[in-house]
């Protein structure tokens, strides 16, 4: 039952296609040329033609044109704003090692300086300390020397009497007895010469 609906809706449907196709007078008064290149047409497609493209032209020159110059404009300008931002800071940056080389040059100079003024004052520190050193050495050895010059003196002056007793002692050893000051005159007489 479902089939004898479906075939009597096509035929339906063929028939109507064909009544109006013959309402129409056959071709229905179409001519088989694409509309847009009918030439019956060419006088209402150049009309509208010429309003779309005035009315776009318009459009773009009042409301879409000067939109994208003032976007030009804005991005040209900050372009530009960025590029001497970019430059001053460049410059800047330059003056900033400019001034931290003079400053490291003028610290290199004053540490030279600083380190030859404590090198100089720690040479005549020392050059002081050696003098005295020397000047307290050359007084210990003068007042040694004095003192070995004096026991030498004394000790040389002491050589006869020494002399004399192991002379005595020698001889009264060897011989027995003998006198005193004759051992020390005999000394004496050696001694001198």
């Amino acid at each position: 039952m479902a089939s004898n609906t479906t075939t009597s809706n096509d035929t339906h449907a063929t028939e109507d296609t064909h009544a109006t196709t013959e309402a129409h007078g056959g071709n229905g008064g179409h001519s088989d040329v694409f509309p847009p290149f009918d030439p019956a047409s060419f006088g209402s497609q150049l009309l509208w033609l010429a309003l779309s493209f005035a009315a776009l032209y318009i459009l773009m020159s009042k409301i879409a044109l000067p939109r994208i110059g003032e976007i030009l404009e804005v991005r040209r300008d900050r372009i530009e704003g960025d590029l001497a931002e970019a430059e001053r800071l460049r410059q800047k940056t330059d003056q900033a090692i400019e001034a931290y080389e003079t400053d490291l040059a003028n610290a290199k100079q004053k540490a030279h300086t600083i380190a030859e003024e404590t090198r100089e004052a720690i040479r005549k520190d020392l050059d002081a300390k050696r003098a005295d050193v020397e000047t307290d050495l050359a007084k210990k050895m003068a007042t040694a020397e004095s003192r070995i010059q004096s026991t030498k003196t004394e000790a040389l002056g002491h050589v006869e009497e020494i002399a004399s007793d192991t002379a005595h002692a020698m001889v009264t050893n060897l011989l027995g007895r003998t006198a005193q000051k004759a051992t020390k005159d005999a000394v004496a007489k050696v001694v001198k010469g």
